[in-house]
């Protein structure tokens, strides 16, 4: 990975927020913040790195941004107020209970996103543009629908916090509830996105996921709400495997193969010690909030089983199963007819996919080793074959041609 790359990957969100900390204007700083991406690109090699990549492109998207702003002011014969008011311009934090105060970049940014304005989809997919960086491609694929539709929703939710003047800040507390489910789905998006990319040479995004759950704990800490608590344990669980997902050799390691010694054990107890607190309290009445906690639990049944053997399919197969009526989708689906296959056989695993329809590689992928299971070997290929060339993840899609080959053989 190149030092642009990581700087692009790892500190897009801080830069946009901090630009539009400063100068309050979301229409200039993402195309000022993407030129001198550009002009990176041109000028940066290997040996020609600059030591703070970060501060580089923030001076030059800064630069960009203070041309605009003269050139706007001078049509107005008004250059001095902008240029003045831009530069001098105070961070802002909100007082919390405790009397802290929280002046978080990212945090103030999602919430931006997540006005009442604007719908919670376009919210979500503007927030993961603007604060993780990714592209429209892999938004659209989180969210299942094409990447032009994606596109419009995104430019429509830019365009919507200009014209209302939405403002880059943090609510009261007494306003900031109503945010938190958006906040919460857009982190939850980050961190799928950072276990599951849907393009590029990565297995896994770690970094990406820890910031998610560090947006999420921010956010928790602020208000906290059983929504952000169930979540902040479903990603903690998912997290702690973060090191044995990944093989030596950097290819795919599923889950009955991975070494659990390098589970992150201690953060699997303290997220098992919350979820038990948490289970002890009345069911939540957040649609969200109870699917968050549906998954929690099917992530700790994974996680405090010893070996593969001792994992209890039955129990997760049934979790997904009142997941599926919660929140039907596509994507659950496919999750429970995994669990049944494991609990029951492959061929009741098939059955409930069975009319599912759902873009991307992982169904065709998942039908593709049922079948195999099954003893369906040519139409197992046939599924995989469409998985492959469904994938744009090279090393998922390495893997998939890896046991395209066993069955050949």
């Amino acid at each position: 990975m190149t030092p642009l790359e990581r700087v692009v990957r790892e500190e897009w969100g801080r830069l946009v927020a901090l630009l539009l900390a400063q100068f309050r204007r979301l229409d200039l700083v993402e195309d000022a913040l993407a030129e001198a991406v550009a002009t990176a690109q041109e000028r940066w090699t290997a040996e020609s790195a600059p030591d703070n990549p970060a501060g580089w492109l923030m001076t030059a998207a800064r630069r960009r941004i203070l041309d605009r702003l003269r050139a706007e002011a001078m049509a107005a014969r008004k250059e001095p107020l902008l240029t003045v008011e831009a530069e001098r311009r105070p961070q802002e934090g909100v007082m919390v209970d405790d009397g802290s105060v929280v002046d978080d970049d990212l945090l103030r940014l999602v919430l931006m996103c997540a006005h009442p304005a604007l719908p919670p989809e376009g919210a979500s997919a503007l927030s993961l543009r603007l604060v993780m960086g990714l592209s429209t491609s892999d938004i659209a694929r989180l969210f299942l629908v094409p990447e032009p539709t994606m596109a419009a929703r995104i430019t429509r939710a830019k365009k919507k916090i200009v014209t209302a003047g939405i403002p880059f800040a943090i609510p009261g507390t007494d306003a900031i509830g109503e945010r938190l489910d958006v906040v919460a789905h857009t982190a939850y998006l980050a961190f799928t996105a950072g276990y599951a990319p849907g393009s590029g040479p990565d297995l896994l995004r770690a970094e990406l996921a820890g910031e998610a759950i560090r947006l999420a704990r921010v956010a928790h800490e602020l208000r906290p709400s059983d929504t952000l608590a169930h979540l902040l344990v479903l990603m903690t669980l998912q997290h702690s495997r973060r090191d044995a997902r990944v093989g030596p050799d950097g290819s795919l390691v599923l889950l009955a193969d991975q070494d659990r010694g390098l589970w992150h054990h201690d953060e699997i107890a303290e997220s098992l010690a919350v979820l038990e607190v948490a289970s002890s309290r009345p069911e939540p009445s957040s649609t969200l909030a109870r699917s968050y906690r549906l998954q929690a639990l099917v992530a700790a049944e994974h996680a405090s089983a010893p070996s593969p053997a001792d994992t209890r399919w039955d129990r997760i197969a049934g979790l997904y199963a009142v997941l599926e009526e919660l929140v039907p989708s596509p994507a659950v689906r496919v999750a429970r007819a995994v669990a049944v296959a494991e609990a029951e056989g492959p061929r009741a695993g098939l059955g409930l996919l069975d009319g599912v329809e759902m873009s991307g590689h992982r169904l065709p992928a998942v039908r593709g080793e049922l079948l195999a299971r099954a003893g369906d070997i040519a139409r197992a290929r046939a599924a995989l074959e469409e998985s492959v060339a469904l994938c744009d993840n090279a090393i998922e899609r390495r893997h998939l041609e890896g046991r395209l080959e066993e069955l050949g053989a």
